[in-house]
């Protein structure tokens, strides 16, 4: 009966969350509540017995990418209108295709892991840490039979940060050289005003 009500209570508390975070025009409570529903999404999992799943739930995507978020809205007007401008189409097309690559291959991977066996099946960390619980099975799965995925992913993630910080970087140094420029002119205009006076 417990499961029951929690289950609808979390699933109404995530569905007013998301729409919050699609209906509204401010950032702000939109990434407030998109936190929100990240952090209600993770109840599923520990009602489910995943408490591994659940705190990765937390700790990577309410933690992590939320501050990532709120990171990038510091360097982007969200008042003003986004123009599009594609400087390069053939590269806009190369990254297309990649993604398609990419789906593809997400698609076939569970075609090509059903033929792959894990060295340890499920229950068979108890034997060797002498603790059983999910998150020493997740562990011993992830580091054999899932592990070529996890590292691209690893991988993947540190091609996307450097990208971000290169992003920053690049604006950062337009903004400092803008700055430079406009308090030049003012003092331009000041050193002329005093001689004049």
């Amino acid at each position: 009966m417990f499961e029951v009500v929690a289950f609808y209570l979390f699933a109404i508390l995530t569905i007013a969350m998301f729409t919050i975070t699609v209906m509204t025009k401010n950032a702000l409570y939109a990434l407030s509540s998109l936190a929100a529903g990240m952090i209600f999404i993770s109840a599923f999992f520990f009602l489910l017995d995943a408490e591994f799943l659940g705190v990765v739930q937390i700790v990577v995507y309410t933690g992590a990418v939320m501050a990532l978020y709120a990171f990038g809205m510091m360097f982007f007007d969200s008042i003003n209108d986004v123009e599009e401008k594609i400087a390069n189409p053939r590269l806009t097309f190369l990254l297309t295709g990649s993604v398609a690559l990419i789906v593809v291959v997400i698609f076939m991977a569970p075609i090509v892991g059903a033929n792959i066996d894990a060295n340890y099946p499920m229950g068979i960390a108890s034997q060797y840490g002498g603790v059983t619980g999910n998150v020493q099975d997740v562990g011993v799965v992830l580091f054999t039979k899932y592990l070529i995925p996890f590292e691209v992913a690893a991988v993947m993630l540190l091609v996307a940060m450097i990208g971000g910080i290169i992003l920053a970087g690049k604006k950062m140094d337009r903004d400092i050289i803008l700055d430079t420029e406009e308090e030049q002119e003012h003092l331009h205009a000041f050193v002329t005003k005093k001689d004049g006076v």
